[in-house]
């Protein structure tokens, strides 16, 4: 019901959005059950109207064990979608494997009434099994070079505490890159194309992430930060390669939110926790639908060329206000003052918390949690 109520919020808040004047009319998400996946899905369908496909693995519930905050959310997807007259074709399936995409294409060609004109790719994934030779591969957040060496937060004891991290080795890098690069984005496009279904001028968007120099040693000059390098690289290449169909592809660079992966890198709870109350306080932080909101209405639907055009290595820049050299100076000092005892009262650690909470369904003060309910909520998923 958390879930539920989650999705619903980003639909009514979809609606309420003013939309451009163009707008896209079939748009494939894969990464789509949660962040910033779901929120493009939402937006594509209650902003403007399109008939979505989306492509996500998550576990349904079994019977000691409720579903995935996922699954949940996907479902409540497909709900509101059918409901309100709009086209929703759901896959819960590995998103790597051949098989997959093969089946994704004869499902799209039979089920949305013609080719794909916008492509999101937001798949943040902890291993990928490389669909030819059958090896499974991990990502590591791991630092290039060095150790990295900062603080965090405990979040089992609301305290702040030391890490320290090994500097990955040449296999970890390079399997991080395979998961976590573009090596897929490219092959579901190609898969597209070889479909026919892949419009004329059609647009691909794949998500990434900077950060400021204090993330850096984690992150952007990490294994992470590599694989986002191969992300950049490959968008380049989908262009060239698919010039004859105008394909526009770019990486998206969004503003740094709480979702499941940015929780699991070491030192990012501290720097969110600390940017979140600088960007509240200045009136600039953005959750996951007004970020999607922007970048669809700005960016990629924008009949204005000074809101939509990319940095100068062909990028879309959401991250820019949290970048801003005020924001950026009010989190180095506020970071200086932080101690346990100053956690809470310094910095937005109770918001990060709580936006974590609602990653799952929680912290919903609608929402009874002593109430019985049945978890087997059904989704309508093609399965392959």
């Amino acid at each position: 019901m958390g879930c539920a109520a989650n999705v619903k919020d980003q639909i009514r808040y979809a609606r309420m959005s003013q939309t451009a004047a163009t707008a896209p009319r079939r748009v494939l998400v894969i990464g789509a059950s949660s962040g910033y996946g779901l929120a493009a899905r939402i937006t594509a369908a209650f902003a403007y109207g399109a008939a979505t496909v989306g492509v996500f693995q998550e576990k349904p519930a079994r019977r000691r064990k409720t579903a995935s905050a996922g699954w949940y959310n996907a479902a409540a997807f497909d709900e509101c979608a059918h409901a309100a007259g709009l086209h929703s074709l759901s896959i819960n399936a590995d998103a790597f494997a051949h098989t997959t995409k093969q089946r994704a294409m004869d499902a799209i060609d039979q089920a949305v009434g013609g080719p794909i004109d916008l492509v999101i790719y937001s798949l943040a994934a902890p291993a990928r099994t490389l669909p030819d030779s059958g090896d499974t591969l991990y990502t590591a957040v791991k630092p290039i070079g060095g150790e990295f060496v900062s603080q965090s937060i405990d979040t089992d004891n609301d305290c702040l505490t030391d890490v320290c991290i090994e500097p990955a080795t040449r296999a970890e890098i390079d399997a991080t890159v395979r998961v976590m690069g573009g090596d897929d984005w490219a092959l579901w496009l190609d898969a597209l194309a070889r479909s026919n279904l892949l419009a004329r001028d059609a647009k691909t968007i794949a998500f990434s992430y900077i950060g400021p120099d204090v993330t850096w040693p984690i992150y952007a000059h990490g294994t992470i930060g590599r694989a986002k390098k191969h992300l950049e690289s490959t968008a380049a290449e989908l262009r060239q390669r698919h010039a004859g169909h105008g394909l526009d592809a770019r990486v998206a660079l969004m503003q740094s939110i709480v979702t499941q992966a940015s929780a699991a890198i070491p030192s990012i709870p501290l720097y969110l926790s600390i940017v979140m109350r600088v960007m509240k306080d200045k009136g600039l932080h953005e959750t996951a639908i007004q970020q999607q909101l922007r970048l669809f209405r700005d960016y990629l639907y924008s009949s204005a060329a000074s809101l939509s055009a990319p940095d100068a290595t062909g990028r879309l820049r959401l991250d820019e206000r949290e970048l801003r050299a005020d924001v950026q100076r009010a989190c180095h000092a506020l970071r200086a003052r932080i101690s346990d005892a100053t956690l809470s009262e310094l910095t937005d650690y109770r918001g990060y918390q709580h936006d974590f909470l609602r990653l799952f369904g929680f912290a919903r003060p609608d929402i009874d949690y002593q109430a019985d309910v049945d978890a087997a909520v059904a989704g309508q998923f093609m399965t392959i």
